[in-house]
C-alpha cells in the first residue's frame, strides 16, 4: 500500500443534521457527587473527566453542553443501527403504551415472533432454531452453561485465556482476565485454552508454518485436564473485550472437530461479532466455516435495549425442562418490540452491507496509517469490529498502556469516542453504530493520525 503524507489539516468530525434538545438537567458536576456518594464504587467511568451524554442520534452523541461526538464505541457494541434510530423509537413508543410488562405465564406475540426471526436468521440445515430470551449476554451463556452440562452429562468447560463472558459467577468462571473476575469467583470445572492470538503467540511460532498448535493443544488440555470428557467450549469468535483478536481462519474448525469428538457441545458468544457486524457474514462463526450447537447473543440484538438470547436445537433446548427454570423479565414485550424492530433496521437498510463496506474502507485506512504511525502494532479485526494495538516498541511489542489512555483523552477532546481493551489495555477498540458513514471512518483515522503523531512528539 502507497504511503501517505501526514495530514497537517486538523481533522474535521461530520456535522450531523439532528439539533440536540436543550439539557435543562443536573449539571455534571452534580451528577458526578450523585454517582460517587450513592452508586457502587465498582461502576468505572472513562475519561479523567467523565463525559455526561445527554442526547445520542445514529452514530453520534452530545454532552450536556451541546459538544458533539462520534461514537465509535457503540456503548460496547450495544447500539448497532443508531442511538435512537427513528424507526426503532416508534415502534418501541407504541408498544409502551399498550403493554409494558408481562411474563411468559401468558401468551404474547411478540416473544414468538422474535424467536422466529432469529431462527430465520441461522445457517440453512443448522437447526439452531428455539431461543431462550434473557435479560443479558451473561444470562444467556449461563443458559448455554447448563444446558450443555445437561445435555451431556458431563462437567467440565472450556474457554479461552483472554476472553469475557459476562459479570455472572458462572461467566466470570469462563472469564480468564485476572482483572475481571474476583478471586472469590468460583471456576469449578473451567479450564482455559490458547486462543488464536498470532501477534502475540505464547509458543513463538509464526502462522501458517505453526501448524495451528493453539487450536490443537485444546486435544491435550482435555486429554490431561479433564477426565477425557467435556460438556463444552465457549468462544467468541472475535474476541471483544480482549482486544479483537481475530484467528487463524482453521482455528474454529479445528477446536470444534476436537471438542465433538470428547462428546461436548460448541457454545459460539455472538454478543459482539453477531447481527452481521463483521460485514461478511451475519454472524461472526459464519467467517470461519463452523456451525455451533449453540449461540449465545446480545447487546446489539435490541440495539440498547436489555436482551440477550440462547438459540440452540430442539434437542438440547428440551433440557431446560429437567427442572423449573424461569426467568420474570426474559420475553418482556418491550424488549421483544425493540429486537424485532433492530431486526427489520437490519434487514431493511443493508446494515450488514453497510458494515462491509465502510468498514473494509476503514479498516484499509488503518492500515495505510500503520505504516507511518510506529506505535501502531497491528490492525486487525472484519467490517466495524476492529482492533489496532500499540505498542511502544515494534520489535519488542511492549504494550503501549499509558499511552493508549492518553490517546482516549486527546480523542475525547476531538469529538472522537473510541474503546480499548486487551490485556494490558493497550488495543483500540472500534466497534461504532453499523450506521457509520465513510466521512465518519475518515474523521476517526484523521483523528488517531493527529493524536498518536502528538503522542510520539512528546516521547
Amino acid at each position: 500500500m502507497m504511503k501517505t503524507a501526514a495530514r497537517t489539516a486538523p481533522a474535521q468530525l461530520p456535522v450531523s443534521l439532528h439539533t440536540p434538545a436543550p439539557y435543562d438537567g443536573p449539571s455534571r458536576d452534580e451528577v458526578l457527587a450523585m454517582r460517587r456518594q450513592y452508586l457502587t464504587p465498582g461502576l468505572v467511568t472513562y475519561y479523567r473527566e467523565p463525559l455526561l451524554i445527554a442526547e445520542g442520534h445514529m452514530q453520534y452523541v452530545w454532552d450536556e453542553a451541546g459538544k458533539q461526538y462520534l461514537d465509535a464505541f457503540a456503548g460496547i457494541v450495544t447500539i448497532s443501527v443508531g442511538h435512537c434510530h427513528p424507526t426503532v423509537v416508534e415502534k418501541v413508543r407504541e408498544q409502551l403504551g399498550r403493554l409494558q410488562h408481562t411474563t411468559t405465564l401468558y401468551l404474547h406475540p411478540a416473544i414468538g415472533q422474535l424467536g422466529k426471526r432469529l431462527a430465520e436468521h441461522m445457517p440453512e440445515g443448522s437447526e439452531l432454531s428455539v431461543s431462550y430470551f434473557t435479560n443479558s449476554g451473561s444470562e444467556a451463556n449461563e443458559v448455554a452453561i447448563l444446558s450443555s452440562r445437561e445435555f451431556t452429562g458431563n462437567h467440565e468447560i472450556i474457554s479461552l485465556r483472554n476472553a469475557y463472558h459476562g459479570g455472572t459467577q458462572a461467566a466470570m468462571g469462563l472469564t480468564a482476565h485476572g482483572t475481571w473476575k474476583f478471586k472469590s469467583s468460583p471456576v469449578v470445572g473451567v479450564k482455559h485454552a490458547t486462543p488464536g492470538y498470532c501477534y502475540r503467540c505464547p509458543y513463538g511460532l509464526e502462522y501458517p508454518s505453526c501448524d495451528v498448535k493453539c487450536a490443537r493443544d485444546v486435544a491435550d488440555l482435555i486429554r490431561y485436564e479433564t477426565p477425557g470428557e467435556v460438556a463444552c467450549f465457549i468462544g467468541e469468535p472475535i474476541q471483544g473485550v480482549g482486544g479483537a483478536v481475530t484467528p487463524p481462519p482453521e482455528y474454529f474448525q479445528i477446536v470444534y472437530e476436537i471438542v465433538r469428538k470428547y462428546g461436548g457441545l460448541c457454545i459460539a458468544d455472538e454478543v459482539q461479532t453477531g447481527f452481521g457486524r463483521t460485514g461478511t457474514a451475519f454472524w461472526g462463526f459464519e467467517n470461519w466455516g463452523v456451525t455451533p450447537d449453540i449461540v449465545t447473543m446480545a447487546k446489539g440484538i435490541a440495539n440498547g435495549a436489555p436482551l440477550g438470547a440462547c438459540v440452540t436445537r430442539p434437542e438440547i433446548a428440551r433440557v431446560m425442562t429437567n427442572r423449573v427454570h424461569f426467568n420474570t423479565f426474559g420475553g418482556n414485550p418491550i424488549s421483544m418490540t425493540q429486537g424485532l424492530a433492530t431486526l427489520d433496521v437490519i434487514d431493511g437498510e443493508s446494515i450488514q452491507q453497510n458494515a462491509l463496506v465502510v468498514g473494509s474502507h476503514l479498516k484499509d485506512r488503518l492500515l495505510e496509517l500503520q505504516e507511518r504511525q510506529p506505535m501502531i502494532g497491528e490492525v486487525r479485526g472484519m467490517g466495524l469490529m476492529l482492533g489496532v494495538e500499540l505498542v511502544r516498541d515494534r520489535r519488542s511489542k511492549e504494550p503501549a498502556s499509558t499511552e493508549t489512555a492518553e490517546l482516549l483523552e486527546l480523542c475525547k477532546q476531538r469529538g472522537l469516542l473510541i474503546g480499548k481493551g486487551g490485556l494490558a489495555g493497550n488495543t483500540l477498540r472500534i466497534k461504532p453504530p453499523m450506521c457509520l458513514t465513510r466521512d465518519d471512518a475518515d474523521f476517526l483515522v484523521d483523528c488517531l493520525d493527529e493524536v498518536l503523531t502528538e503522542i510520539g512528539a512528546r516521547a
